[in-house]
């Protein structure tokens, strides 16, 4: 049985926010790197299972790098989802994903897959 309750992402929020805020990131390209990363993560409690999924965030000097780590039996990788349904409630994180970040993807692993995005400092 799977709980319906997501799991807590504010730690890998928080430090996402503070490793950005303190290397002079500007406030907007911090708040799309945090919608992406709640993005990735929700989509890997919802559609994985994963009830702690890995945050791994690499601050490059002028790129942001964050990898969601997704354990599950699945060989496919996360493509977005195309609706003819513009009222449709769900399916478009992917979406955002690829509208906020500069790079978007996903590498295929022995135990699962890394969905991950990159930003570039405008700095």
């Amino acid at each position: 049985m799977r709980t319906f309750n997501p799991p807590d992402w504010s730690a890998a929020r928080n430090e996402l926010r503070a490793a950005l805020t303190s290397s002079g990131w500007h406030p907007d390209a911090v708040h799309d790197a945090e919608l992406a990363l709640h993005e990735l993560y929700f989509n890997a409690w919802r559609h994985a299972g994963c009830q702690a999924p890995l945050v791994i965030v690499a601050l490059l000097p002028r790129t942001l790098r964050v990898c969601v780590c997704v354990c599950d039996d699945s060989p496919a990788l996360p493509e977005p989802r195309i609706s003819a349904d513009p009222y449709e409630v769900s399916g478009r994180g992917l979406h955002l994903v690829r509208a906020l970040t500069h790079r978007f993807g996903a590498d295929s692993h022995k135990n699962g897959k890394s969905v991950w995005f990159e930003l570039d400092s405008a700095a």
